[in-house]
């Protein structure tokens, strides 16, 4: 029998030629015509090489065997648990290993063994849901930058929740075009906080200054990552804004004076607890028949009614080409939600004529900050076209001393 002659041979041979000679009885067994009772022999041959002592005969059984579909599958299981090196190649590459078996392995399994299965050319939603919650940090920024890895919302969150320190983490989720809304707000938070924390222990600001430069450095990033996402998107920012305690009076007003129309429909949908479509009607109505109620519903605080209300009316006149609309303040609306607020009383005022003050001061930087960039674009365009008129003028003077 060929076993009996292969396995009496292999008891005296070296390790290397053990392991050329198990890479061709794999080659054999997969790819020539073999009868049942040679394919059978064959396969217990490999099966008791699963034992030899040198690592380098069961790793070329496992470069044999790892991308074909027609090998063993008992064999190509227990070459998954072999040592690291040997475990990766069937890992990262067989076909032949269900979910059930990626998860296991991924529980039991080291680093090594983790980052083999991020890499495989698919990997499923429920292995990346287990790679996502017990995977190494090393493993988890290989799936992220995997094109063919099914990572959900949660998964991602679950990643962000364990990882999100790690700065190598949040760029590669933030690199996925698929990252959902909530998840890039939850990395610019996690910023921001960690810039905060950076700040005042090197005492550059003082700890309230901190605060309410990072508590309005999260509220322009949130505004300006619902500009331009979907409905859909948007609402769900809204909904985790909410549950993590970000939903504040001052980021809704803070939206509305950027003209961020659709986050501040989903935020008032979502504190009133009334469908997105009626909402969006009653905030869009000119007449503004039906706010008065709408606010209430919401809960928001009676004090800022009148700044609300400006905000919504300048929001309903024409807003020029909306170009920056939900990415900055508009010093148009916030003077004149200032007018509408001047005639406040200092105890119906409170903080709102300051935060007022502050977004005034903030839309007029941002202003001339636009007005300078489009002076000085002009500028060296102007620049530029008088070098190529020069240009032009000196190659017509050679050129008429040369016909001259």
């Amino acid at each position: 029998m060929i076993i009996r002659r292969f396995l009496l041979w292999a008891q005296s041979a070296s390790p290397g030629q053990r392991a050329e000679a198990v890479s061709a009885l794999a080659r054999s067994f997969l790819y020539s015509e073999l009868s049942p009772e040679e394919r059978w022999e064959a396969e217990t041959a490999m099966t008791a090489m699963l034992d030899d002592a040198s690592p380098l005969v069961r790793r070329a059984l496992a470069e044999a065997l790892a991308n074909a579909p027609a090998a063993p599958r008992h064999i190509v299981i227990a070459l998954a648990n072999d040592q690291a090196d040997i475990a990766a190649l069937v890992l990262a590459r067989s076909p032949l290993l269900t979910d059930a078996d990626l998860v296991d392995r991924a529980a039991l399994g080291d680093v090594f063994a983790q980052t083999a299965i991020a890499l495989r050319v698919s990997v499923a939603a429920p292995v990346c849901a287990a790679l996502a919650e017990i995977g190494a940090c090393e493993a988890l920024l290989e799936l992220l930058e995997n094109p063919g890895a099914k990572i959900t919302h949660s998964a991602l969150a679950r990643i962000l929740a364990r990882h999100g320190s790690e700065p190598s983490i949040r760029e590669a989720m933030l690199a996925r075009e698929d990252l959902p809304v909530d998840i890039r707000q939850s990395i610019t938070v996690a910023v921001a906080d960690a810039l905060r924390l950076f700040v005042v222990d090197r005492g550059w600001m003082s700890v309230e200054r901190t605060e309410r430069v990072t508590r309005e450095a999260k509220e322009k990033s949130t505004i300006a990552l619902s500009s331009g996402a979907r409905q859909d998107d948007v609402f769900g920012l809204v909904s985790h804004l909410r549950e993590t305690g970000q939903l504040t009076p001052a980021l809704i007003l803070r939206a509305v004076l950027s003209q961020g129309a659709a986050f501040a429909e989903a935020a008032f949908a979502e504190l009133a607890d009334m469908p997105l479509k009626r909402v969006s009607g009653l905030l869009q109505d000119k007449r503004g028949a039906g706010f008065s109620a709408l606010y209430r519903k919401a809960g928001l605080p009676a004090g800022l009614y009148p700044a609300f209300e400006a905000a919504f009316s300048a929001l309903r006149e024409p807003q020029g080409d909306g170009r920056f609309a939900g990415l900055a303040l508009s010093r148009r609306m916030v003077e004149r939600v200032l007018s509408a607020c001047a005639q406040l009383s200092p105890e119906e005022a409170g903080k709102l004529l300051s935060l007022l003050r502050r977004y005034e001061m903030e839309a007029a930087r941002e202003e001339a900050r636009e007005v300078a960039t489009a002076l000085i674009d002009d500028a060296a365009l102007d620049a530029a076209l008088r070098h190529v008129e020069a240009g032009i003028a000196d190659a017509v003077r050679l050129r008429a001393r040369l016909a001259a």
